[in-house]
C-alpha cells in the first residue's frame, strides 16, 4: 500500500486509516458527520495526493485532449480548468476529469481519478499519434482540498496570489507557505467553495504547507477532513463518483453529463453518442429522496408500484447538512420524471422514494 506525503500527519492526528485506490487514507478524524458540517460551514483540508496528473505538452496537444475528451478544451485560455470524461469506444466513460490549461496550445495538465490512473494512461498513449509529449507526474505531486466557505480567507495571508476574488474552474501559479511553483485552482468536489493545492514535494514542501495551513487556520476552526465527508459531501451536491455512479458501461447521456458532451468536435464514441441522443437513452441517472424511513446504499435495487425492477442506486447516504435519506440511481427513463415514485428494496422491504432535483442541497 502507498503512503502519501501527508500519512504520518494523519496516523498523529488519530484518524481512521483505510485503503482506498492503493493508499493508505483518511477515512475519519472525529467523525463523517461532524467533519461534513465543518466543510460547510466553515472550512476543511483534504489530502487528496492519490489523486493522478499528467502533463500534456507540444503543438498537438490540444489536438489529442480533444480527441479523446468529450468536452470543447479549444474553449480553454492559460489559468481556465474545465471538467470533462474520456469515452470508450462503445461509449462508456473511462474515466471523468479536469482539464487544466497551462498555456493555451501549447501545455496542459489532465488530474484523473486515483484508481485509474494507468487505465487512463494507457487509453489517452493508444491516441498519441503525433509526439505529444506526456508525462505521469501523479506520484511527486501533492494534493491538498482546502474546502468550505472560510476557505480562501483563512489561506490568504500565506501567499501574494489573489485567493478570495478567483472565479470558479479558474487557477494561479505562484508561491504559497514560502514554497514556489504551487499550483492553486478554485476547483472542489464539496460544493462550498475553496481552492485545490498542487505542488510537487521537494525540499520538505509538503511538511511546510500543511504547517502553515494548520498554523492560520487552526485558530480559526480549520480542520482535517478525512475520505468518508468527502463522499457525503460530494453527494449532496449530486457529483458523481466513478465507480459508483459512472463506469465504463454508462453514457454521459445516461450519466447526466451531456453538457461536458460536444458534438461540435470529433471524439471517441461520437456517433454512438450521437445516435444515442437522436434516439433517446433507455436509462438515467437521477436523483431521489426517501420518504419512508431508510438509507439506500450502492447496489440495492430500484423498484416500481408493482414490484418490477427498473433500475439499482449507485450511491446513497443520510446527508448531514439537509438532514434526508437521499440517493443517485439508474432508473429506465419513463421512471426519470421529477416527482416520480420510486421504491427502494432495501432487505426484505420496499421503501417508498421520490426522483428530485440535484443538487439536493439547496
Amino acid at each position: 500500500m502507498k503512503n502519501t506525503p501527508f500519512t504520518a500527519k494523519h496516523l498523529a492526528l488519530g484518524a481512521k486509516m483505510a485503503p482506498f485506490a492503493g493508499y493508505n487514507m483518511p477515512i475519519s478524524y472525529t467523525g463523517i458527520n461532524d467533519e461534513h458540517l465543518a466543510v460547510r460551514k466553515n472550512a476543511g483540508v483534504f489530502d487528496v495526493s492519490h489523486m493522478g496528473e499528467f502533463i500534456l505538452k507540444g503543438e498537438n496537444a490540444l489536438d489529442l485532449i480533444q480527441r479523446v475528451t468529450t468536452n470543447d478544451a479549444s474553449k480553454l485560455t492559460a489559468g481556465k480548468a474545465q471538467y470533462s470524461c474520456l469515452t470508450n469506444k462503445e461509449g462508456g466513460i473511462v474515466d471523468d476529469l479536469l482539464v487544466y490549461c497551462i498555456e493555451e496550445n501549447k501545455t496542459y495538465m489532465l488530474v484523473v481519478n486515483a484508481s485509474n490512473i494507468e487505465k487512463d494512461w494507457n487509453w489517452i498513449s493508444q491516441f498519441n499519434s503525433k509526439n505529444v509529449e506526456m508525462q505521469n507526474i501523479s506520484d511527486k505531486t501533492c494534493l491538498l482540498a482546502v474546502q468550505g466557505p472560510n476557505a480562501t480567507s483563512i489561506l490568504q495571508p500565506l501567499t501574494d496570489l489573489d485567493l478570495v476574488n478567483m472565479k470558479y474552474y479558474t487557477f494561479v501559479k505562484g508561491t504559497f507557505a514560502g514554497v514556489e511553483n504551487v499550483l492553486i485552482s478554485a476547483t472542489g468536489y464539496t460544493g462550498s467553495g475553496g481552492v485545490e493545492i498542487y505542488f510537487e514535494d521537494k525540499d520538505g514542501a509538503a511538511e511546510k504547507i500543511w504547517d502553515a495551513i494548520f498554523e492560520a487556520g487552526g485558530p480559526k476552526g480549520l480542520k482535517p477532513i478525512g475520505l468518508g465527508a468527502r463522499d457525503t459531501l460530494r453527494l449532496e451536491m449530486g457529483f458523481n463518483l466513478y465507480g459508483n455512479d459512472i463506469d465504463d458501461r454508462t453514457s454521459p447521456l445516461e450519466a447526466g453529463l451531456s453538457w461536458i458532451t460536444k458534438f461540435t468536435k470529433d471524439f471517441t464514441a461520437r456517433e454512438i453518442l450521437e445516435k444515442q441522443k437522436a434516439e433517446g437513452i433507455q436509462q438515467k441517472l437521477v436523483g431521489f429522496e426517501m420518504i419512508d424511513k431508510g438509507i439506500p446504499r450502492h447496489d440495492y435495487e430500484i423498484k416500481d408500484a408493482q414490484g418490477n425492477v427498473i433500475g439499482r442506486v449507485t450511491s446513497g447516504t443520510q446527508g448531514p447538512t439537509i438532514q434526508k435519506a437521499v440517493g443517485l440511481g439508474y432508473v429506465k427513463t419513463p421512471f426519470a420524471a421529477l416527482d416520480t415514485e420510486i421504491f427502494i428494496a432495501v432487505r426484505d422491504k420496499s421503501l417508498k422514494a421520490k426522483v428530485v432535483k440535484v443538487p439536493f442541497l439547496g
